[in-house]
Order: structure tokens, then sequence, then C-alpha cells
């Protein structure tokens, strides 16, 4: 009986267990789709972030207005207009000397004045062998006239005439020659008053009374008197080096300050340069000059001289002013200068840029670029005309452009 009771159930049994392998497949069908998706899905992942990486990320900076100046600071030395050393022409003592250092002088005003008694001997000497050569002269003169009347009646000789007439030529040369050393030690006389060749002051005076002088600027190493300039106008002499020597023109201003008087500057003008690179040095000798009405500055000063530059482009373009660029976004390469210029769809396009000035960090570029092109900053060696490149933002403060 209960046997007969159990054997309906079995079918049951059977129809279970199939329900729960089929369960069972279909999620382990759901388990590997489900894993090749997630597989698939990082597979793509991977390749976007790949493709993604492989696009360079760069920079970018935009050429920006250069000044339309640049200071050029050089020191320089002002001397005066004029400045002349006095000398003794004549030997002998000083007398007496009148003006002292910063004595304003005019021209032809006695500064001191010289005895001189070998000199005084001379013209003495002088004047006796003048007058005597008059008088020989004179007494030739007569006789040469004498002579010819005679002639004239045949008393004597017409051979006696001539060396009569011969004599007064001679006499009469005599005279010239000593009349003329006689001028001259009067001359010389002159130079025992030493004078001011110009209007100016007394920058030093070297002499005292008593003191026995020689003649000429060699003829010993205290020689000097005094020492007499002209301050009104000072030369400025300033060395420019050669990089910069072709900056200097004309139309350049120039300022200088000085030590001495710190907040103040004063205006200078270019007059002239050496015209040629010195060979020792390497410099361009340049002289300007400086209005001194007020005798404010000093001759012999150290200056510091300021030259107003203006760009190169704005030299020569009509007054544009050239871009600059820092000097760490261009190429340099066979075919010249270049930089890379990312366009409006992020390609790579090299461009050929002109040059001016080096200032350091940055370069003027005078041709081949637009103030609002974007140009690559620290481009790598290898970059490609056409290639693609991702812009970065510039960190804050980094002053530099991106999109």
């Amino acid at each position: 009986m209960p046997t007969d009771l159990r054997s309906p159930a079995k079918p049951a049994s059977r129809r279970g267990l199939t329900i729960a392998g089929a369960a069972a497949a279909c999620v382990a069908v759901v388990v590997v789709v489900s894993g090749i998706a997630g597989r698939m899905h990082q597979s793509s992942e991977v390749r976007s972030a790949t493709s993604t990486q492989s696009i360079p990320t760069v920079s970018v900076v935009s050429p920006t207005a250069g000044a339309g100046a640049r200071k050029l600071v050089l020191p320089g030395t002002l001397q005066a207009f004029f400045n002349a050393p006095i000398y003794s022409r004549v030997p002998g003592y000083v007398h007496g000397w009148y003006v002292d250092i910063g004595a304003r002088v005019k021209s032809g005003q006695v500064l001191a004045t010289i005895d001189t008694p070998e000199l005084d001997q001379q013209i003495a000497q002088a004047k006796a062998d003048y007058f005597s050569t008059q008088a020989n002269m004179k007494l030739a003169a007569t006789t040469a006239a004498r002579w010819t009347r005679l002639l004239t009646q045949d008393a004597v000789s017409k051979q006696e005439t001539d060396e009569k007439a011969g004599d007064l030529a001679a006499k009469t040369a005599q005279v010239a020659a000593a009349k003329a050393n006689l001028e001259r030690l009067l001359t010389l006389k002159d130079f025992a008053r030493i004078v001011a060749p110009f209007d100016g002051v007394v920058t030093a005076r070297k002499t005292d009374i008593g003191a026995l002088v020689n003649a000429g600027a060699g003829a010993s190493p205290n020689s000097e008197l005094f020492d007499v300039a002209k301050t009104d106008r000072l030369r400025l002499y300033v060395r420019v080096p050669q990089v910069n020597s072709a900056d200097i023109r004309r139309d350049v201003r120039v300022s200088l300050t000085v030590p001495e008087l710190p907040g103040r500057t004063f205006p200078a003008v270019l007059d002239t340069t050496a015209g040629a690179i010195s060979d020792g040095s390497g410099t361009l000798l340049t002289e300007l000059m400086v209005a001194n009405s007020g005798d404010t500055l000093k001759p012999g000063s150290y200056a510091q001289v300021s030259f107003d530059i203006p760009s190169v482009a704005g030299a020569a373009g009509g007054g544009v002013q050239a871009l600059q660029l820092p000097s760490s976004a261009l190429l340099f390469r066979g075919q010249g200068m270049e930089a890379a210029v990312v366009d409006a769809s992020d390609h790579v396009r090299l461009k050929h840029v002109g040059t001016g000035r080096n200032l350091g960090q940055t370069m003027e570029i005078t041709s081949g670029l637009e103030p609002g092109d974007r140009v690559i900053d620290n481009p790598p060696d290898s970059i490609a005309e056409g290639q693609l490149v991702r812009v970065v933002a510039p960190a804050a403060g980094s002053g530099r452009e991106g999109r």
C-alpha cells in the first residue's frame, strides 16, 4: 500500500530538476555575456585613451606689441668742450699769478707773468745788432751813391761801382735779418704774460711765485702752470658695444644722470662717432654734446647714459611697432627661424619669421606673425607641419595664452 501511494510524485521531481538546470544555464549565459561585454567596453576605453594620449599637448603664447623704444644704458665720461693745459713759452721765474682754481676768465685775460732776465738781455743785444746793421747800411748806401756819380765822370771803374752796390744790398739784407730776430724776441717777450686762450674756468693752478719755469710742454714734468676749461658745453664720450652700434643714430633720444645729482636727468645730443669699432675693446666711440650753462655738471664726471632705441619695425615701417615673442617659442632650423602656430582646427602650421634685436628672454619679430597668432611655447624639435595638437590652458599667473 505505501508503494502505490509514492509513485505518482516522480514525474514532478524530474520537471523541477529540468527547470533548475535551465535556470542555471541561463545564469551561466548571462555571466558569460556580461563578461564579454565588460571586456569589450574596457578595450574600447583603452583604445580611446591611447588615441587621446597620442595627441601631444602644448601651451601657446601670442606675440605682443613691443614697446615703442627700449633703453640702452651705458657708462660715459663728461669732458670739457675745450680743455687747455697752459705752459710757459719762455723760460724764467713766475713774477705773479692773478687767478686761482674756480675763477672764471675771459679770452686774453692775464693769468700770470714771468720774469725773463735772459730773454731781456737777448732783446737788448738784438736791438744793438739792429742799430749796427742800420748804420752799416746807411754808410753802404752813401758810398754806393757816391761811386755811381763818379762812374758817370769815368773817375772809377764799373767793377768797383758794382762792388759798392753789392755791398749795399748785403747790408740791407743784414738789416732785415736783424729786424726779424728782434721782432722774434719781442714776440717771445709777449709770452711772458700768460693769458687765457678762451672764455672758461680755471680748473688747476700748478705754480707759485718765484717758481722756475722752462719753455714748452716737455721741458719738465712740473712745467704746466694752469688748466683752463670751457664748461658751458660738455662733451660726453660713450663706448657702445658693437652689437648695439647700428642703433646709434641722430634721431635717438639720449639722457644722462650723475651720481651726485640723484633724480635729475640731463638731455644730450649725438654729435659724431668714431666711425670704426675699436680693435681693443670691440666698441664704437660715440661723442655727444650736453648743454651746461649753469655749470651744474662737472668735467671729468662719470655719467650713466640712457639711449631710447626705437623698435626695428618702428624705425623702418612707418611707426608700426615690432612684435615680441619669447625666445623659447622659436625653432632654429636649417631653412631659417620658424614658429609653430596652431590654427583654428588645432593643427600645426610652421611659419618662417623675421627677427630683430635679441632682448634676452624675448626676441623682436619683424615679419611672419600676427598679434592674434597662437604660437607653441617650447615646441619639440620633432613637431611637423599639419600635426594635430591639444592646447592646454596656462597655469594661473603664467602669462601664457590657451583656449
